[in-house]
């Protein structure tokens, strides 16, 4: 490899951002899988190694080599919440949403690329798009053995899905996937928070130090709840993940994220890690709970009335 792409490789690598590296990722999925009740179907809970080992999937997706795959889904692991927070209620829609930032973005005068989708990311979109297959792969899975068919090929995708869906879910829970302060501190800096790199530093490898504290996390999840608004309730997560970025900014300029770190690090660490098990569980029983209920009837389809014969 000649030296330039070498070095552009490198960089290219650099500026990954792994939410909570594949450890983190794991904890999170096996805690929700466990968490889940005994109403659920017994292959879920069966299939929880695999569940566990689909948790960092998506950063599998994230190398230069698959340079098309790592360009198009990088997005979905962040949202910029501070470029987003005059746009009132988000939409449900992926493609409403992205309307709104390219109007934003024509009406900027400073900066207006900042206002571009995939610099401000679509992390819920990404996490309820994933729920959304695994309700359809749970519903299949009711049709099979309704009908008394085998249900394994349906099993298979919701496993998959499961797994997929932890690793958003999980994103969403590190402060870090919700700001544009996510590797260092930019812009007016009053407090001297640091401007270092520490994205990395933080969630991959101060939760590896810890490993086996951090992996205590069953105690902190509750039995999940069904989710009336899934979207709603997902963007409420991801806006009380926001409101720790600086939290967690004051923890580590006082050096709660240093080697070992101190005990208001790991606690910190280790309850957004309890947050994100907690939100996937919830995830994982509502799409379960939804899949019963019947589909609704689909609209007729709308005539196209015929196009006006021409003047003469």
């Amino acid at each position: 490899m000649r030296p330039s792409k070498l070095f552009f490789f490198l960089l290219l690598s650099a500026s990954l951002a792994f939410g909570w590296g594949d450890e983190g990722h794991k904890i999170i999925n096996r805690a929700a899988v466990n968490a889940t009740p005994s109403d659920m179907p017994a292959f879920f809970k069966a299939g929880v190694e695999q569940i566990v080992y689909n948790a960092p999937e998506p950063d599998r997706w994230r190398s230069p080599s698959e340079f098309t795959l790592k360009e198009a889904q990088e997005p979905d692991h962040f949202i910029d919440l501070e470029r987003v927070e005059d746009l009132g209620e988000l939409p449900e829609g992926r493609f409403e949403y992205i309307q709104l930032l390219y109007a934003k973005r024509a009406r900027a005068t400073e900066n207006p690329d900042d206002f571009l989708p995939q610099r401000v990311g679509f992390q819920p979109y990404a996490a309820i798009e994933v729920y959304g297959r695994l309700k359809v792969a749970f519903r299949e899975y009711r049709q099979l053995q309704a009908a008394g068919q085998p249900t394994a090929p349906a099993e298979q995708n919701v496993i998959f899905y499961a797994g997929w869906l932890g690793h958003y879910v999980g994103d969403a829970s590190n402060p870090m996937h919700t700001t544009i302060q996510y590797n260092g501190w930019i812009g007016p800096n009053p407090h001297g928070y640091t401007t270092a790199a520490v994205h990395s530093a933080i969630e991959t490898d101060f939760v590896n130090r810890n490993l086996p504290y951090m992996s205590q996390i069953g105690p902190l999840v509750s039995k999940p709840k069904p989710l009336e608004e899934p979207f709603r309730d997902y963007v409420a997560y991801l806006e009380a993940s926001h409101k720790l970025v600086e939290p967690m900014y004051q923890i580590e300029k006082k050096g709660g994220f240093k080697d070992a770190g101190t005990d208001e690090g790991r606690v910190f660490i280790r309850g957004r890690l309890a947050a994100g098990a907690q939100m996937l569980a919830n995830l994982y029983y509502t799409a379960w709970i939804e899949s019963e209920k019947p589909l609704p009837d689909r609209p007729a389809p709308t005539a196209v009335a015929p196009a006006p014969a021409p003047k003469p």
